[in-house]
């Protein structure tokens, strides 16, 4: 990574000398087949055409472009040296024009980490499948350019592939003369341009809309994937979303799509979710499901469909200056997956998928020592690689649903019409938004945004209740409170629910208010003289972003009753409360479990039984006591074998039972049941064990000793493909034995062999929780490795193998003293890189107090 940063300040100047006036970028792929399909380094040839202007002639700037060689530059007709312009990152560009033209003639590299173009070679066919990934600023890595957000520009690519592949990019494109050419896009940032190129298998569809002028708008739709994926591909209901996404925001942007056709490309080996490049989208391909999942997945997908859709607008058609806004592009796509969610597709119950999921990842985020307001301060390229995280995601999602509360819909909703319409194609800052909100609203968005999008952090909301003596409610406040680090209270618009228990046993909200919470305590008028309550819920319907706890008297019903809770979204807030809770070292991680096995089995909303899982496996993992770790195990695989027996056969509930059951099965007899199941000795009623749920079952046969490379080998033979691989490299890293670790340990930091998704699966596969005197000698290896594998290794590889591989199950003082030590002594390391260990140094000094908790709990 050394000389690839680019600061903030370098990106400021270069807006304020040059202007862009077009790109023309051709690439020869034709040699990632052929010869090319052995290991060993590869490139294409890449030229690069941009016209720009200088408002400084006689000035110098440089171009960006990351290869390992340059054969040609010329500026404006001058050939130069490129051994003297060229440093491996940067073209030094002097004595610039009015009017300019650079021609760059490069070899690039292909990519195996999901960085620029990345190259894939599919096991089960051999066929190779090629796909590029930017953000944040990855586009340098395949043709020349100005690598930054505010220097948009027109584009015509054209690619020279093999005969028998396709190719996309951005605009629509046709071959002529053995060449794709494709058409000039409008101006976009670099970062958003794309190309797909192979074999893919391609599915098409249209869809047309009658515009208010009259017009007829036609998009046209695409959706591909690899040939072997293409049996488990269902194109239909990605185009179902897909036009109900449009019909949604065409109903509230009122700016009709801008970019064309539409097409959208899953794809293998993918870093992130899904990007949003116009007109070209890309998904990681996990969202094609090989085998039955449950509606959350559906849910899901659904969700990042649209989340890419809203980008669109909001970060596409108009784009953030620098990444201090990408909350302008990333929080507002948060928002609007679960909005037109709600609003356009059957997953009507999005927003508690919202409350339960997403914000949990924002409320760990914002108490990291790396928390961050949600306008950032980014200093420079790599500062910008973290920050796509849950304060810039999740919580600013959130903050902007309590905006839509703050302002109204309607206003919201025209605020963002006059933004698109004023700022199309263009660059903005947070005030540009701000002010079409104020027109709209008539309201004051500075001291707003000063409270919510300029300070970090998370307050806490307690209820305090004070009963009459004739057992009325005689006051009821909200106490405020904030962290030492981050000491703003905020302005809240908060519900306040109160709940008591019907004759049938149910637990129903009989009252309501709602109030603005303001400074440390705000009585909540309305509510007084109301019958004493058995629960409140302050945040109900969960307006506002807060952490949610409870009086002594609230805790106490729900340690009996929150089964009882007849509202899910009700449910699913009081199980969040909970979890922070147990996080915060308020409420011991084995009672946390206990509450799990009671009252899971009742949850009806699928996607908030599944996060109940994840965590109940974490807190076992690191916050129960390590010397009631195997008593509580024991008690979680019994739990989650008792309810995946009585569970409905064949439904989603039995499925999501049956993965976290192999996930905790750590007993003889638990894991005979799963070897049972996958040789079909042993049958659950209803339970069907698809090549999916083989692995899941293989995973922890593989961690126990149970299955050793004979028997994943064979299991590969039994689904050779990519997946597979990834699945068998998991399990082969999850076998309990030094020399396993050892060699796990060499592939991924010692050695750059494995691709991106083999470096994800064999990390993943290291560190079990039931191996961790196996794996504690590596934590003094880790601190030795971990500022050379930086300097060494891509960021996103280096983001892995630091956050993946760190001592976490050596749970103990002595890690969290040699990481202070590791911190002093690397002061001077990347800014990046210490981000990384203190976020890995404070979830370990939360872990260690959450086992104090629960050893003080006793029992």
């Amino acid at each position: 990574m050394p000389g690839e940063n680019l600061s903030r300040d370098e990106a400021r100047e270069r807006a304020a000398l040059l202007s862009v006036d077009g790109y023309e970028v051709s690439l020869d792929v034709r040699s990632a087949i052929g010869e090319a399909r052995g290991e060993g380094p590869r490139t294409f040839r890449s030229v690069t055409t941009i016209r720009f202007r200088c408002n400084e002639p006689g000035a110098s700037s440089f171009a960006d472009l990351i290869a390992p060689s340059v054969t040609a530059v010329s500026l404006n007709g001058r050939d130069l040296d490129p051994s003297e312009v060229f440093d491996g990152s940067r073209i030094v560009l002097e004595d610039l024009a009015a009017d300019n033209e650079l021609v760059v003639d490069a070899q690039c590299a292909y990519s195996r980490t999901g960085e620029g173009l990345h190259r894939f070679v599919d096991p089960e066919d051999g066929e190779v499948y090629l796909y590029t990934q930017y953000e944040p600023a990855d586009s340098r890595r395949v043709f020349a350019n100005f690598e930054q957000p505010n220097l948009k520009a027109p584009f015509r690519f054209e690619v020279r592939a093999p005969e028998e592949w396709t190719v996309w990019s951005n605009g629509a494109g046709e071959r002529v003369d053995g060449v794709w050419r494709f058409a000039e896009t409008k101006p976009i940032s670099t970062y958003i341009t794309c190309v797909v190129a192979g074999p893919y298998h391609y599915v098409t569809d249209s869809y047309e809309r009658v515009l208010e002028d009259g017009t007829r708008l036609e998009i046209p739709l695409g959706a591909m994937c690899r040939k072997g994926l293409a049996p488990h591909f269902d194109a239909d209901d990605v185009f179902l979303i897909t036009k109900q996404g449009l019909d949604f925001f065409h109903d509230r942007f009122d700016f009709p799509y801008p970019f064309g056709k539409y097409d959208q490309a899953f794809v293998p080996e993918y870093n992130l979710g899904a990007m949003e490049n116009p007109g070209m989208v890309t998904f990681r391909e996990e969202y094609i499901f090989r085998g039955k999942v449950t509606r959350a997945s559906y849910e899901g997908r659904a969700n990042t469909v649209l989340h890419e859709m809203a980008h669109m607008w909001f970060g596409d058609l108009v784009t953030m200056e620098w990444w201090d806004d990408l909350w302008l592009k990333e929080s507002f796509a948060d928002f609007m997956g679960a909005f037109a969610n709600v609003g356009a597709t059957r997953f009507k119950d999005a927003w508690i998928t919202f409350a339960n999921r997403r914000k949990a990842w924002a409320y760990r985020a914002d108490q990291l020592p790396s928390t961050h307001p949600i306008t950032a301060d980014i200093r420079d390229l790599q500062d910008a690689k973290l920050n796509f995280d849950g304060i810039t995601y999740a919580k600013g999602a959130s903050v902007l649903k309590q905006l839509v509360a703050y302002v109204g819909q309607d206003a919201f909703l025209e605020g963002s019409r006059r933004y698109f319409k004023r700022h199309a194609y263009g660059n903005t800052r947070l005030g540009d938004l701000l002010s079409v909100l104020e027109e709209t609203s008539g309201r004051d968005m500075a001291s707003w945004a000063r409270s919510w999008l300029q300070t970090a952090g998370v307050n806490s909301l307690t209820p305090q209740v004070l009963l009459s003596a004739s057992g009325t409610v005689d006051e009821l406040a909200v106490v405020q409170e904030a962290a030492e680090s981050h000491p703003e209270l905020r302005p809240h618009r908060v519900a306040v629910g109160l709940y008591r228990r019907t004759a049938e046993g149910a637990l129903e909200r009989y009252a309501r208010a709602e109030v603005d919470v303001d400074g440390p305590r705000t009585v909540v008028a309305e509510l007084a003289g109301a019958e004493a309550p058995e629960l409140v819920l302050v945040n109900d319907d969960d307006l506002t972003y807060c952490k949610t706890r409870f009086d002594a008297t609230s805790l106490a019903t729900l340690r009996e009753h929150l089964g009882a809770l007849t509202d899910p979204l009700a449910r699913a807030l009081c199980w969040s409360a909970l979890w922070n809770m147990t996080r915060d070292a308020l409420l011991p991680a084995r009672d946390f479990i206990a509450l799990v096995l009671r009252f899971a089995g009742r949850e009806s909303d699928i996607g908030v039984l599944q996060m109940l899982h994840a965590w109940a496996g974490s807190a076992l993992v690191h916050y129960v006591a390590p010397d009631r770790r195997e008593a509580a195990g024991r008690l979680l695989g019994e739990g989650a074998l008792r309810e995946l027996r009585e569970a409905e056969p064949g439904g989603e509930q039995q499925l999501a039972w049956a993965r976290f059951f192999a996930s905790v099965a750590s007993g003889e007899g638990e894991l005979r049941l799963l070897r049972g199941l996958l040789e079909g000795t042993e049958k659950i009623d209803g339970l069907e064990v698809d090549q999916e749920l083989r692995w899941a079952f293989l995973e922890p046969l593989a961690a126990h000793g149970e299955a050793d490379e004979g028997v994943l080998a064979a299991e590969l033979a039994r689904d050779d493909t990519a997946s597979g691989k990834r699945h068998q490299v998991r399990c082969l890293a999850a076998r309990p034995s030094a020399a396993v670790k050892a060699q796990a340990w060499a592939q991924v930091v010692e050695s750059d062999a494995l691709s991106n998704a083999l470096v994800e699966a064999t990390i993943a596969g290291f560190a079990q929780p039931s191996q961790r005197e196996l794996v504690a000698p590596y934590a003094e290896k880790y601190f030795a490795v971990i500022e050379r594998v930086w300097e060494e290794r891509s960021i996103q590889i280096g983001m892995d193998v630091v956050r993946g591989l760190f001592p976490s199950l050596r749970d103990s003082r002595e890690t969290l003293e040699a990481t202070d030590a590791w911190l002093s002594a690397h002061e001077d390391a990347a800014p990046a890189l210490r981000r990384l260990v203190l976020e890995a140094r404070d979830d370990l000094a939360r872990a260690l107090r959450g086992q104090a908790c629960d050893e003080a709990a006793g029992r």
